[in-house]
Parts: C-alpha cells; sequence; structure tokens
C-alpha cells in the first residue's frame, strides 16, 4: 500500500508537469484514481481511505495544494493570467483566481504586487516505520448478511475528540429505549453499536456521516417500525480490540489502522459500514474497552 501511495503521488506530480487534463473534481490533474487502482490491484475506495488517513487530508485537497503550488510559481514569474488559468484547467481568470485564493489566502494580483503570502504544499512522501514495541490486538472474522437497526441521524465528520452533534444525538433518546435496543440484539457485535456509514470517499472532517445508535440483528429479524435499518452484505471483518481513555485510545487505533496494520496485512478496505462496539466502560465514560470492526476483503 506504501508504494501503492507513493506511485500516486508520483503520477500526481507528472501530471502537474505536464499541465494535462481539466478542472474536475480532482482540480486540472488528469490522474485516473479508478483505473490506477484498478493497475496496483486494490480499489479507488481502500486508496483514497488510505491516502486520507496517512496524509491527514483528501486526495482531492492535497492535488488542489500542489496545484496552486506550482501555479503560484507562474504568477510570480509575471506569466499572463489567462494563460496560466487554462494551463491549470480552468476557463477564466476568475475561476483560477477563486481555487488561488483559497489556498494561499490571497488572490494571484495581490501575490505577484506584494510577493506573498504564498502556502506552499510540499510532495507528500509515504514512509513505513516499524516500531514493533506494541502489537494491536485483531482478528479476522466472516459474518453472513445482517442488519444494523436503531436511530439514525446525519453527523458531520470530526476527527479527533467527542464528537457534540453524535452525543446529543445519543442523550435525546430516553434512557428505557437503550434497553429496548440491547434486548433486540442477536447477532455479533452485540450489545449497543456506535455506527458510521455513507462517509465521504475521501474522510474530509466536516462532510457529513449516518451515525446510528442500535444493535446488530440477523438478516432475517423484523425491526420495529420505529426503527432506522441498515443493511449489511455478507464478508470479512478485521476487528481491533482497545482499551484506555475513551474516545482517545479508540480513535489512536483507528489511526494506526491506516498507518501500521493495513500496510502490513494483505487485506483492504471494502465499501460499508464502521461499527464500534463497546465492551466496557467507567461509570463516567473516560476509560472504555471497545471493538473495532471494519468491512475488509483480501487485497
Amino acid at each position: 500500500m506504501i508504494a501503492d501511495l507513493n506511485m500516486l503521488i508520483d503520477l500526481i506530480e507528472s501530471d502537474l508537469a505536464d499541465s494535462a487534463g481539466s478542472a474536475g473534481a480532482e482540480g486540472a490533474t488528469g490522474i485516473d484514481v479508478e483505473r490506477l487502482s484498478a493497475r496496483l490491484g486494490t480499489t479507488e475506495y481502500h486508496l483514497r481511505r488510505m491516502f486520507s488517513s496517512l496524509a491527514g487530508m483528501p486526495l482531492s485537497v492535497y492535488i488542489r495544494r500542489r496545484r496552486m503550488t506550482v501555479a503560484a510559481a507562474d504568477v510570480l514569474a509575471g506569466h499572463d493570467l489567462l494563460g496560466i488559468a487554462v494551463r491549470f484547467g480552468y476557463g477564466s481568470t476568475e475561476a483560477f483566481g477563486r481555487a488561488f485564493r483559497a489556498v494561499h489566502g490571497a488572490g494571484p494580483s495581490e501575490i505577484r504586487r506584494n510577493g506573498g503570502p504564498l502556502r506552499s504544499q510540499s510532495t507528500i512522501r509515504f514512509r513505513l516505520t516499524i516500531e514493533g514495541s506494541s502489537s494491536m490486538d485483531t482478528r479476522i472474522t466472516d459474518k453472513p448478511a445482517f442488519s444494523l437497526i436503531g436511530h439514525a441521524k446525519r453527523v458531520p465528520l470530526i476527527y479527533e475528540g467527542e464528537n457534540p452533534h453524535i452525543r446529543e444525538h445519543i442523550a435525546s433518546l430516553p434512557a428505557d429505549e437503550h434497553i429496548r435496543l440491547k434486548a433486540l440484539s442477536d447477532a455479533e457485535p452485540t450489545g449497543l453499536l456506535q455506527v458510521t456509514a455513507d462517509v465521504d470517499p475521501d474522510y474530509r472532517e466536516g462532510t457529513e456521516l449516518t451515525y446510528l445508535h442500535g444493535v446488530a440483528v440477523s438478516a432475517s429479524a423484523s425491526a420495529p417500525r420505529d426503527l432506522d435499518v441498515i443493511d449489511v452484505d455478507a464478508g470479512a471483518w478485521a476487528v481491533f480490540t482497545t482499551a484506555g481513555s475513551y474516545p482517545e485510545a479508540l480513535q489512536s487505533t483507528w489511526a494506526a489502522t491506516a498507518s501500521e496494520w493495513f500496510p502490513s496485512n494483505p487485506w483492504q478496505l471494502r465499501p460499508g459500514p464502521s461499527i464500534v462496539a463497546i465492551l466496557d466502560r467507567a461509570d463516567d465514560f473516560s476509560t472504555a474497552t471497545t471493538e473495532l470492526w471494519l468491512p475488509v476483503e483480501r487485497g
């Protein structure tokens, strides 16, 4: 996976140097991420998720920043702005100016007049460092199709710390509703679950996802009419068990799946919900033992 990501970076740099393509979802790059993923024997979904997890930014944001970093050199050199805009795939100086300002915080004319400020994006290079000082408690399990039922809400994606939107959603449920949900559980993962689904492929912070507070039931179970349902296909799951401060320990484990586990194992993410099961917790929820369930397939 590390080699695949570095090949993607090299293709982006080559494409920017040639100034090929047209402004689209990835900006002026002509990179076909889906085709590249197939060539590398992985999936676009996995490649994008691993990039955003390891780089700390979506692939689309990285490409836009690199594109505007390269464009800044032409702007400072005094080249015709329309020519620069066309070279980088924009149909007008206005469209180019908006994209330029979004990255640098100032328009091309201001940068040309004042020489700055410029916010350059260096070329990323991925490396795998094996520390060997700790191990991840992981198991792979195959599950038949099942359903997740409970109370769902659209919330923004937040990388670190507690998500207040999720906290408010859970707090809005009466105490006896949690008891009712737990009684409905009849499949793994057991107990009350924290489910995230419909996540943006680039994992951009602030984008909306579906959060479901509920339980797992067999595919044949009949869900009460007042509950939301997420149907889950049969397949393999990687289950990561962690214990410690909550939610920090869980979030660290989530990050380590991308930086340590996936690059070292013959598995890749497949589309599907991510599930957190709380196995044990302190009364004030300051610490907890959790299981993180991620849908996977062999790479």
